[in-house]
């Protein structure tokens, strides 16, 4: 009796479809050592998540735009992984990188759109078009590339994650994590990829079938290049892109079928 109690309690509290889901569902997605797939591994959190993914044991493609870093990663981690350079913003770029993938290292479990672009800070009206437009173009064009030409190969085997890699800046300006919905002063081009990556997981979340999951991912604030280009008065008060890859990987491995479609942040 208490059983059953304990078994309804649960469904009330998390809703007939999540617990379905996570219940039933969840031994599919016990973690083996596959393939993921990651965007933007020439520096900061991208190449950290290379190093922390191929130290559990993951082969890994990523791609990049710096000619010099990919062919060292490529030398550093040898033929098992793939690692290439490709402007995710050429749709035709991306198309043939992901049918090398496929026909080089197979599907990917795992896909991490983590490339991404921000500006110098300053106000809407003194940021240059051409600049405003190559941060929308990378940020949102070239996750929907991505997510064009990899969701097809993914749906052959109808499992594995996708994270789309967001900000807690979407949510307020100090990089704390709250409910509010604000766009940060003097990162208006950033803070609008981001809301648009958001939106556009929710929608993709309900169009893909059971066993694929999407979600967007906060993953904490750190020192790179990035946060030096925003920023720079912050360097030296947040982990190393290292350090913080340590907590992201293990992270992104826990998401469950209930999570897709949600904003999930590693809180600073």
């Amino acid at each position: 009796m208490f059983r059953i109690l304990a078994m309804m309690l649960l469904f009330t509290f998390f809703g007939a479809n999540c617990f379905v889901n996570c219940v039933e569902r969840e031994p599919n997605f016990m973690i083996e050592k596959k393939l993921v797939v990651i965007t933007g591994v020439t520096k900061g959190i991208g190449l950290a998540l290379v190093e922390e993914f191929t130290r559990c044991g993951w082969r890994v493609a990523g791609c990049g735009r710096s000619v010099k870093t990919v062919q060292e990663l490529q030398n550093k981690y040898g033929s098992e992984h793939l690692f290439s350079v490709v402007d995710i913003k050429d749709n035709v770029s991306v198309s043939k990188w992901a049918q090398e993938v496929a026909s080089k290292m197979g599907i990917p479990f795992i896909l991490i759109n983590n490339a991404a672009l921000i500006n110098h800070p300053k106000v809407l009206w003194e940021i240059p078009s051409d600049e405003f437009a190559d941060i929308m173009d990378t940020n949102v064009l070239g996750t929907v590339n991505m997510l064009r030409h990899f969701i097809p190969l993914m749906l052959q085997k109808k499992q594995g994650i996708i994270v789309n890699v967001s900000s807690g800046w979407r949510l307020n300006g100090k990089i704390t994590f709250s409910s509010d919905c604000e766009g940060w002063g003097n990162f208006s081009p950033y803070c609008a990829s981001k809301f648009a990556i958001e939106g556009l997981t929710q929608s993709l979340s309900q169009e893909l079938p059971q066993g694929l999951i999407a979600v967007t991912l906060a993953p904490g604030t750190s020192n790179t290049d990035m946060l030096y280009k925003a920023i720079p008065e912050k360097i030296g008060q947040y982990p190393t892109a290292e350090e913080r890859a340590k907590i992201i990987v293990p992270y992104i491995l826990n998401i469950k079928p209930c999570d897709s479609g949600k904003h999930l942040s590693i809180e600073e």
